[in-house]
């Protein structure tokens, strides 16, 4: 296994990542700021009031691309299983 194979696995791996944990990422920053920007309009500092709207979100996102995002990462790992004697030998 060369040098520029484990380079485009570990390329593929950390896309992967970050194409997975993007829709909880975006839910949970457009979620923060809505309530940044109501907490600011209504003069409300309560530092715990972010918590539960993010966890509910994220959940409810988790939920609706569970799906998509588990599809994504078998289809990864039955790469690499495929080509596992490849990377072996």
């Amino acid at each position: 296994m060369s040098s520029a194979e484990v380079i485009d696995i570990a390329r593929e791996a950390l896309w992967l990542i970050i194409k997975c944990s993007a829709p909880l990422l975006l839910v949970s920053l457009v979620v923060g700021l809505v309530i940044s920007i109501f907490q600011t309009v209504t003069s409300i500092q309560e530092q715990t009031l972010t918590f539960v709207p993010k966890i509910l979100s994220i959940f409810i996102t988790l939920i609706i691309c569970g799906g998509w995002i588990m599809d994504n990462i078998v289809t990864f790992m039955a790469r690499l299983f495929e080509k596992f004697s490849a990377y072996v030998g």
